[in-house]
C-alpha cells in the first residue's frame, strides 16, 4: 500500500515539512488566491491520485491532469471546502 509521506524542506536553520494533507489545503489556498479556484477532491479517484503521485518526481504531467480536471471556481463552498478535508484523509487511509 502507498502511503503519503512527508516532504521536508531545509529551511534556515530548522526543517519544515509538509505532509500530503497539508500539501493538498495549501495548493488550495494559492489557487484560491491567485486564480479563484480550488479542487474538487471527491473528483480525482484515490488509486489514481496515488499513481500520480508515486510518479510525479519524473513525470508530473499525470498529477497536474487530475487536478486541472477538477478545478472548480466553488471557492466560498462549503461543502467543496469540507469535502476536500474528508478526502485528504481517504487518500492517506489504508483502505
Amino acid at each position: 500500500m502507498i502511503k503519503t509521506t512527508p516532504n521536508c524542506h531545509p529551511k534556515k536553520r530548522s526543517l519544515i515539512c509538509f505532509s500530503g494533507r497539508s500539501t493538498r489545503i495549501w495548493l488550495d489556498l494559492i489557487l484560491k488566491k491567485n486564480l479563484s479556484l480550488c479542487v474538487d477532491w471527491s473528483k480525482i479517484d484515490k488509486k489514481d491520485y496515488l499513481t500520480a503521485m508515486e510518479k510525479s518526481p519524473v513525470d508530473d504531467s499525470l498529477i497536474f491532469g487530475l487536478i486541472e480536471k477538477a478545478l472548480t471556481d466553488k471557492i466560498n463552498d462549503r461543502e467543496i471546502f469540507i469535502k476536500g478535508i474528508d478526502y485528504s484523509y481517504y487518500y492517506e487511509s489504508e483502505n
